[in-house]
This record gives structure tokens, sequence and C-alpha cells, in this order.
């Protein structure tokens, strides 16, 4: 009789990669496997949490999908869970809103059979990992699960060494560990990325705490792109393109006669991150109290809101192809401003889900820009954007996506501001 519930309830459940038969039984008739972990209740999201990123870490190396069970017990008992759409969508935050990094890849399901309901969560093995959770890095081995010990971190850094495939993640063949801005890593970086008590207890080696955040190459005894491009020295010298060049141009039309200043921002993302971060608000964004139509009153608004501005550029430094020698350029004309960015649509996104769908070219820079505050949940950036300049006043931004080596944003003036 259990075994027909369970089948019924998987059957209704679309997985990427479904369970079969003999997956079913085993959950049935055995304890917890490195593939499936059973809770009762729904109120431990830590729990939720380190299951995620342990599944997502696949240290036994299954190469195939882990299952959170959430309504049933270790012995199969249905516990009539309250499983309701807010818990789904809190499930569904594991994969946004960087608690588990780097961003793992989830599919939340709910299932009803007699008046008892479950949530399955479906994690797909990272090819990024070590995967930590809240700083740390969980793994799971037959029914156990726990913090990863120093073995267990290595092979997660072996693995994921064998299998690199973005650019980001790849060796930087010129570059050695004494290019990187060790004591900036260690006492700005590591805190803000590892767990305090793992950080306080690591015996590990610097180029191991580096590679385990994605930023050295063991295997290879070479920082990665991504080390380069967040605390390299000299990151121009490496890659050439990595920088970002602004031009205030006056008038509605480029032209070398129109150009009234420009500036470069260069040197490592850490640095550069915050010094556009700052010239945005002090130099680019604009407010003034503007009279609302049929009104007396004012409102402050402003020429194009910080927020969606930043977030245009954030997105840019985060998803461009750095392989390219071309920089990010910023023309800042009297009615808009244009974002020029190297690298076309990446991975699964294109045309028709765009910006709906996101794939991450430089996933380890994204986990850094979120670790350092400059990006608030994934998948998200472009819809706060629009509805920042919606709250303002503003158009909604235009995406030239027709250029094939490059995307184009464009930001229009608030036309109240401007007018006023």
């Amino acid at each position: 009789m259990l075994l027909n519930k369970f089948m019924a309830i998987f059957a209704k459940i679309k997985f990427k990669n479904m369970l079969t038969i003999e997956d079913l039984k085993k959950v049935l008739t055995t304890i917890e496997t490195d593939r499936i972990e059973k809770t009762e209740t729904p109120t431990n999201t830590d729990k939720f949490g380190e299951a995620i990123c342990a599944f997502s870490n696949d240290l036994p190396d299954n190469r195939e999908s882990g299952y959170l069970i959430i309504g049933v017990s270790d012995d199969n008992a249905l516990s009539n869970a309250n499983i309701t759409d807010e818990f789904l969508r809190k499930l569904s935050d594991f994969a946004y809103d960087g608690r588990v990094q780097p961003k793992p890849t989830i599919f939340v399901n709910r299932c009803e059979l007699d008046g008892n309901q479950l949530a399955v969560v479906e994690v797909v093995p990272s090819k990024h990992a070590p995967v930590r959770f809240n700083g740390n890095i969980y793994v799971r081995t037959s029914a156990r699960k726990g913090k990863a010990n120093e073995s267990d971190e290595r092979r997660l850094i072996e693995k994921r060494t064998a299998n690199a495939r973005t650019f980001d993640s790849l060796p930087c063949w010129e570059a050695e560990i004494d290019g990187l801005a060790l004591d900036l890593v260690k006492l700005s970086y590591f805190p803000l990325a590892i767990d305090r008590e793992i950080l306080e207890a690591n015996h590990r080696d610097t180029k191991q705490q580096l590679a385990s955040l994605r930023l050295y190459d063991t295997k290879h005894d070479k920082p990665t792109n991504a080390g380069i491009l967040l605390f390299g020295l000299n990151t121009l010298y490496f890659l050439q393109g990595a920088y970002i060049e602004y031009i205030k141009i006056k008038g509605t039309d480029k032209g070398l006669d129109n150009v009234e200043r420009s500036k470069t921002f260069n040197g490592a993302l850490y640095d550069m991150l915050k010094e556009i971060d700052v010239f945005i608000n002090d130099q680019i964004v604009i407010s003034k109290p503007v009279r609302l139509p049929d009104s007396f009153q004012d409102a402050i608004m402003s020429n194009y809101p910080r927020r969606a501005l930043r977030e245009f550029v954030m997105n840019a430094i985060m998803h461009r192809d750095y392989e390219s020698n071309a920089p990010i350029y910023i023309y800042h004309y009297d009615d808009k401003i244009e974002i020029h960015n190297a690298g076309y649509l990446y991975g699964g996104v294109n045309k028709d889900n765009f910006p709906h769908t996101s794939d991450y070219r430089n996933p380890t820079v994204a986990e850094a820009m979120k670790n350092l505050g400059y990006v608030n949940r994934f998948n998200f950036g472009i819809q706060d954007a629009q509805n920042s300049l919606k709250s303002n006043g503003s158009p909604p931004a235009e995406f030239d996506l027709n250029l094939l080596t490059k995307i184009v944003v464009t930001v229009n003036i608030n036309p109240s501001w401007q007018s006023a």
C-alpha cells in the first residue's frame, strides 16, 4: 500500500532526472542515502539549505540529482505537513537569495495524497563545487550529512577543476599566486565568504582556501581568471578588456567633437566596483523636486534612478565576456545613457526568454559580487531595475539584442525631470 502511495506521488512530479521504480523501492526499504533526504517538518529551513548545498556538491560524484522530501519521516510515514504556497516560495528562494553559493539549480514541487501534503526538491549537482550554505560547505555520503572536512573539500576542488567549463573558473596561465592581493583577500573577502568558525579553525593553506572559493586552480598551481579579475594586482595585463570607459557627450548624438569628458575605471573588480558605484551616485544621478501633474505638490525625482542605473552597470560587469578585449562602454548623452557590453546572451538565455531566464557566464564573479553586496538576489536584477524606473516616472529600459557580439542597454532620462 505504501509503495503504491509513493509511486502515485512521484508520478505527478516532473523531475529533470525521473526516479526509476528501483529508486522508489529503495526510498521505502532503506534509510536515507546520498541522493535522498527525508524530513517530517517544514519548519527547519537551515536543514533544507544544508541538504541543497550537500546535494549540489555531490561528493560521491553520482552526477545525478538528489532529492529532499519534506513531509515524510525516516520510516516513510506521511506526516501531513502543511505545504503552503508561501512555503514553496521560501524553498525556491534558496536558488536566488545567495544563501547557497554558487547559485544552485533546484526544482520545487508539491504533491497531495489522501490529505497528506509533501514537498519535493530536486537538486542538480553543481559544476562549480565547492558550494557553500551560509559560508559552510556541506556534503552527503550515504546517510551522513555534515560540514566538509579538509579531505572532502580537496576532492570537491579536484572535481571542479576537472570539469571546469566557464572562463572565470579556468586557470590564468601567465599568472602566479603573488599576482593576487593576498592580504586583501584574507582580511576583507574570506570573512564575507567563509563562515567565521570555519575560518578560525581552518588549517588549510592559502592556496586551498582560495581554491575553495574558485579563485585558485590547485591542479595547475595558477590563480583562476576570476581570482585575477577580482583581486589581481595587475588585472589589465592578463585580461586586457577588463575595464569600463565612461564618456560624457554633449547633446544627443555620438561624435568626437561632442565629447565633454571621459573617465576610465580599471584594476581589480574589488576596487573598481566600489569606484563605479560611488561615481554613479555622485556624478550621474541628480535628484530635484518636480511638480506632480494636476497637483500643487512636489515629488523628489531623479534624472535616472540610482538603483536602476547601478543594477544595469553591475549586471554588465557580472555577465560580460572577459575574453573580449573590448571594455564596457557607458555613453552619457543629454537625454539617455547607453551601456555597451561585450558578449551576447549566454547559455540557456535567448531572445525569446530574455530577461525572464538567467544563465551565468561568470558564476564565480557573480558569487563574489553577491558576497560583496553589489547583488541582492539572482535573476531579479532587470525586473527590479525596471520597477525602479517606473517608480521614478521614467520610461522602461530598452535592450538591443541584434548586435551578436554585444548587448546595448538604453536608459532614457525621466521626461518630467528634464522638463522641470
